[in-house]
């Protein structure tokens, strides 16, 4: 059923075009009439830092917090914020060190995930988000995970997007190097990560196990690879990538948040990518029974492949268990 119910929502919005076509005099009225959500760019300091977000939505609606992941920022939302915002307060941080947040120098700013998981919940808890569902992908996902630690009662729900909390994530070679590097920080073993921050491999988290790459704007990779060859940003996503090792000690937690809450959640994941590949999606199930799990045929980056698809699937996740 979920399959079939995937296939019809897809096709609903691919058919719009031609339903527009045939009956433009019956639709215009009605596009008229539903305003499209406009999307406010802003910043806010934090601790002494520049944080920009990207907010829509009415400021009395259901939260939805949107946490990217690595090497990208809150552009990764730019699509799917315009298809949530009519009903739900959307807000997508960049963190510090991406996108257009600021990026301290890494010997002045402690470049964690505990670190960063502090700015998010300050920059929440001055925008007054008591409770917030969150979509969690890539970085995201340790971010959000962090921050149910501390406020679990805020937490409404999950949409888990390539984002691990169980160490079947966390077996693909793409690892390897990085493992070497959480257990001898030695200047060699983080040099042998550069690669990690090049173009090629930038594009590559992009383009690889996507179903039709023509889909995919080279815009992605061009945005991001600017920001990432900012002076000194490579020490910060070296910093980042060597952090990294300090959420695998907190799947245990992570995993008694979800069987203690059992937040609602929804799980969408490109079972092609070679980062977070299929095996970290299941595990989910063995401490939230309910969860509803969608494998698509996508890559890293599945909200630039799928859209379509995804889309509707959380809409209707957030219809029916978040916005009560």
């Amino acid at each position: 059923m979920k399959r079939l119910f995937t296939t019809v929502m897809a096709s609903a919005i691919l058919a719009t075009p031609a339903v527009a076509q045939t009956r433009c005099a019956a639709i215009t009225p009605q596009l008229a009439a539903r305003a499209v959500p406009v999307i406010h760019y802003k910043s806010m300091a934090v601790d002494g830092v520049k944080v920009f977000y990207r907010e829509a939505g009415p400021a009395d609606a259901p939260v939805l917090l949107l946490l990217h992941g690595f090497p990208t920022s809150s552009h990764m939302f730019r699509n799917l914020i315009p298809l949530l915002a009519d009903r739900y307060h959307v807000i997508a941080p960049d963190y510090p060190g991406y996108g257009q947040s600021d990026a301290p120098d890494h010997a002045q700013f402690a470049y964690t995930f505990a670190h960063q998981a502090d700015i998010v919940d300050t920059l929440v808890t001055q925008l007054g988000a008591k409770r917030y569902a969150m979509y969690v992908m890539d970085y995201g996902a340790p971010i959000g995970f962090r921050l149910a630690l501390k406020h679990p009662e805020r937490v409404s729900g999950l949409i888990v997007q390539n984002g691990n909390a169980y160490t079947e994530g966390l077996q693909a070679p793409f690892w390897d190097p990085i493992k070497v590097y959480w257990g001898d920080r030695s200047q060699k073993n983080r040099d042998a990560l550069n690669s990690l921050v090049t173009l090629d491999i930038t594009k590559f988290q992009y383009t690889d196990g996507m179903r039709d790459v023509a889909r995919i704007s080279a815009d992605n990779w061009i945005h991001d690879q600017a920001l990432l060859d900012r002076p000194g940003n490579r020490d910060v996503q070296l910093d980042m990538l060597g952090d990294y090792g300090s959420n695998v000690p907190l799947y245990p937690q992570f995993q008694a948040f979800f069987r203690k809450y059992q937040p609602p959640t929804i799980i969408v994941w490109g079972k092609n990518d070679k980062i977070f590949p299929e095996a970290g999606a299941p595990p989910y199930l063995r401490d939230l029974p309910e969860t509803e799990m969608h494998i698509l045929d996508s890559g890293h980056f599945a909200l630039e492949d799928r859209l379509d698809v995804m889309a509707p699937l959380i809409r209707d996740f957030l219809d029916r268990k978040v916005c009560k």
